[in-house]
Order: structure tokens, then C-alpha cells, then sequence
């Protein structure tokens, strides 16, 4: 097999057999494509034995819009170095790379299937005491040693070359920092929003406060980041937790992945107003939401602290004081871009099962209605957040 061409099942198959290793000679193959996200193929191969990969193909399109919305096949190459750069660091919570071809943009990772995906269980009011700790250590570790205060200033420079994303990011800037503010075909909300709509458009300071987040995106190599670090990215069970799908990774803003991240639990509390009708039980998945955000900044913030004390490489950098300042800069831009992740959610192309699958109407409004008033908040009053506590406290006054 040379040049790219899609995969259906038999060609996946036939891919799989042609490398080996991946079974056992005498394996029985089976192949179903599974994937629903808005880019990509999917498929899990399975023997006789119940063994199974998953294999990933990239499309030269958007696969949610079609072959009018063309995307470079360099993105596969993107995510496949991602995830060997992140499990290098954090094997725990990255999902394996088993191999990858850069010219079929081919990517077979370990299956997962045993293991559920958050937002779904989020969605269904199902908890897990270890993922706001989880993530806290993925989000610090792998941003730590993909930084300044780790990396040589070469080295550091030749791998932002390297992650150079141009289109993925592209789609990132424009969906989450220009269609909600400025106006898009794309966008699509209720009639019944649109009041609220215009009057956020019409906001001048949240349009300045977006500016400068938007400026960081573009411009703050912080960090190799996943680059789409929501509910979705993430598999999990009662003690895993494991990212998948960091096809949007750049070097950029650390705070964005942490953003993301909250945002998206923020999300799924304002969505619980019209999931558990129980106030009891709500009040109970309430809790769980905001001390997991607790939990992650709170951890967040230590281990990054912790590995700059112990392993930060560069004698500037150490110097006392220097990298709180720093952290402190990445929450205040977590808190942002967290109001930013919430009110593209609602209102723009990409939404989120979260809110959109409510099935009482009014229901679901009121919980869209709040998700767009806590992220223009949150985006409001970010960079009054001092501290880690300053951060959660702000979280928990805009809810009320």
C-alpha cells in the first residue's frame, strides 16, 4: 500500500495483516468503524481471541462538514508525536501508540474499549474520585517538561517547529475566539438565545478580554499542549484515566488545556439543571463538579511547583518567587479560556451532548442560559484571580 487512500473495514484489515506483530499469525480478523467525532476514521480490529487495536485514519477533510472543508493529512503525523511525547512523561494517563504511517495517516493505539468516556458518564450523574487528581498530573506534567523551566532553549524552539499546527489551529481560533463574538454561518443556538446572543456581541469589555486571550493563543509557546482537552478526549473507569485524540496539539498558552478541561465540567454542571430532577442528587453531582475543579487546580498547581523545584533546568528561571508568578499567570489564563470553551459550546458550531441532549426545552435553555452567563463571567474576572483560591472562589460565585 503507497499512496493515501481511505480505509473502509476490509482495507483496515488488510493494513493490519500487512504489518505484523500486531496478532498472532493465525488471527481471525474482524473490523467495524466507529468513529463519531467530527474528523477522522475509526476503527476497532478484533481477533477470535477477543485481542484488539484501534486503528485511526486522518481524512484530507473535516468529516463533520464534508470535502469543502479540506485539512492536511500532517495532522495524524501531529498526534501520533504528541502522544509518544506525552506517554513518555505520563504513561499513566496518555493512550499507547502501537505504530504509525505518516502517509497513510495511520495511527493504531491500544483499545481502550474497556473503559468509558467521560462526558457520557459525566452525563449519565457517574462519578470517579480519582479524576480531578488525574488530570492535574497530566495537565502538569506534561506541560512541565515540554517547557522552558525543562527544555534547552534549541530544543525547545526545534520541537514548536516540529508541532507547528497551522490548520488545526486555526480552527481553534476562529471557533472559539472570533464566531461567537463576531458572527458566523457557523454558529447555530435557539431563537429563544438570541437576545442573549446579541448583548454578548455587543459587550465591549468581554470582547477586550477576548482579544488578549485570543493574543495568547496565538502568540504564548508555552508548552506542547494536547489542544482539545475536553470530557470527550478523556477515558476513564474507577482508576483510569487516560487522553486520547490530542490531534490539536501546538506549542501554546498552558492555561488552555486546564481551561478546557474545567470548562467542560462546568459545562455539564449547568447541564445537570435539566438532567437529575432529584435536588438531592443534583446538588450531590454539583459537589462532585466543583470539588474535582478544586482538586485539579489545587494539584495543578503544586506538582507544577514541585517539578520546577526539582527539576526546572535553567538558572534564570529558578530564580525565588519566579515560578509562582508564572503559575499564577497560567491559572489566570485557565479561568478565561474556560469561559471562552463554555460559550462556544452553547452558541457556536461544536456543541456538547451536555446541554444539547436535555430533552425538556425550557430545561435545557435555562442550562444554556447559565452556561453563557458563567463563561462571560469567567472570562470578565480572570485576571483579578491571585491565587489558586482566588480562582475556585470566583467559580463558585459566578454559579451562584
Amino acid at each position: 500500500m503507497s499512496a493515501y487512500q481511505a480505509f473502509d473495514n476490509e482495507k483496515a484489515i488488510e493494513y493490519i495483516n500487512t504489518l505484523g506483530g500486531m496478532f498472532p499469525p493465525d488471527a481471525k480478523l474482524s473490523c467495524y468503524e466507529f468513529g463519531d467525532g467530527n474528523l477522522n476514521l475509526v476503527f476497532r480490529i478484533t481477533d477470535q481471541h477477543q485481542r484488539s487495536v484501534i486503528l485511526k485514519q486522518a481524512l484530507p477533510y473535516a468529516r463533520c462538514v464534508g470535502e469543502s472543508w479540506p485539512l492536511t493529512l500532517d495532522r495524524a503525523r501531529i498526534e501520533a508525536s504528541a502522544l509518544r511525547r506525552h506517554g513518555e512523561v505520563c504513561p499513566d494517563h496518555t493512550v499507547q501508540v502501537l505504530h504509525h504511517d505518516s502517509e497513510q495517516a495511520v495511527t493504531i493505539l491500544e483499545d481502550l474499549g474497556h473503559l468509558s468516556i467521560l462526558r457520557t458518564e459525566l452525563n449519565a450523574g457517574r462519578t470517579f474520585t480519582n479524576l480531578g487528581r488525574d488530570v492535574a498530573r497530566y495537565l502538569a506534567t506534561t506541560s512541565f517538561y515540554h517547557s522552558d523551566f525543562y527544555l534547552t532553549p534549541g530544543d525547545k524552539k526545534a520541537l514548536v517547529q516540529s508541532f507547528t499546527n497551522p490548520q488545526l489551529c486555526a480552527i481553534t481560533e476562529e471557533l472559539f475566539f472570533d464566531d461567537p463574538y463576531l458572527g458566523s454561518e457557523r454558529n447555530h443556538y435557539p431563537e429563544e438565545l438570541h437576545g442573549e446572543v446579541d448583548k454578548l456581541r455587543q459587550n465591549a469589555a468581554l470582547k477586550l478580554a477576548i482579544a488578549r486571550l485570543k493574543q495568547g493563543f496565538l502568540s504564548s509557546p508555552q508548552a506542547l499542549l494536547h489542544g482539545d482537552a475536553h470530557s470527550g478526549s478523556l477515558f476513564v473507569d474507577d482508576t483510569t484515566t487516560k487522553f486520547i485524540d490530542p490531534e490539536f496539539a501546538f506549542f501554546g498558552p498552558i492555561g488552555f488545556d486546564l481551561g478546557s478541561f474545567i470548562g467542560n465540567l462546568l459545562l455539564n454542571f449547568c447541564a445537570q439543571h435539566g438532567r437529575i430532577s432529584e435536588a438531592s442528587k443534583r446538588r450531590d453531582m454539583h459537589t462532585y463538579l466543583l470539588r474535582t475543579i478544586d482538586i485539579c487546580l489545587s494539584e495543578f498547581e503544586r506538582q507544577w511547583l514541585d517539578l520546577c523545584a526539582q527539576h526546572g533546568s535553567d538558572g534564570t528561571l529558578q530564580v525565588a518567587g519566579y515560578a509562582e508568578h508564572f503559575v499564577r499567570g497560567i491559572l489566570q489564563d485557565a479561568i478565561g479560556y474556560c469561559g471562552s470553551e463554555m460559550i462556544r459550546r452553547t452558541i457556536g458550531l461544536a456543541h456538547v451532548s451536555d446541554l444539547d441532549e436535555i430533552e425538556d426545552t425550557e430545561a435545557r435553555l435555562r442550562a444554556q442560559r447559565l452556561a453563557l452567563e458563567v463563561g462571560q463571567q469567567l472570562i470578565l474576572h480572570a485576571r483579578s484571580c491571585q491565587s489558586k483560591n482566588a480562582c475556585y472562589q470566583l467559580i463558585i460565585s459566578v454559579l451562584q
